[in-house]
C-alpha cells in the first residue's frame, strides 16, 4: 500500500457511539443486525453489522462502539444503513472495535 498523508486520515471521521437497539435484518443474504447507535451531539443513526457470530442481539444494546460516519448512506437488504460500525475479522466472526474505557459519545478517534 501507498503511504497516506496525515490529512487524508483526517478526512475519515470516526466517532464513538452507544448502542441503543440491535435486531435481526431479516432480508440481509449474510446475516446481519440492524443497530441503532447514540453519537451524541451528531445524533442518532442506524447501521447494518454482520457482527452476528459473535454477539447477540440482546448482548448490544449499551455497548459503545466505534464507527466512520462521513460515507453516504448505503441501502442494504431493504435498510439504510447510515454509518459504517468499525470490525477486525476475529476468529468466528467479527470483533467490534471499542474504546477501552467509558468516553463522551460523539467523541472523534484521531
Amino acid at each position: 500500500m501507498e503511504p497516506l498523508a496525515f490529512d487524508d486520515f483526517l478526512k475519515v471521521d470516526m466517532r464513538v457511539g452507544r448502542i441503543l437497539a440491535a435486531e435481526p435484518l431479516p432480508k440481509a443474504r449474510i446475516p446481519a443486525y440492524k443497530l441503532t447507535i447514540d453519537f451524541g451531539e451528531l445524533g442518532v443513526r442506524k447501521s447494518s453489522a454482520r457482527v452476528t457470530n459473535l454477539y447477540a442481539a440482546g448482548d448490544l444494546p449499551g455497548r459503545q462502539v466505534i464507527a466512520v460516519v462521513n460515507f453516504p448512506p448505503k441501502r442494504i437488504a431493504g435498510f439504510l444503513s447510515e454509518v459504517l460500525v468499525l470490525g477486525l475479522d476475529g476468529e468466528g466472526g467479527v470483533v467490534l472495535l471499542a474504546p477501552e474505557r467509558e468516553v463522551a459519545l460523539g467523541q472523534r478517534v484521531f
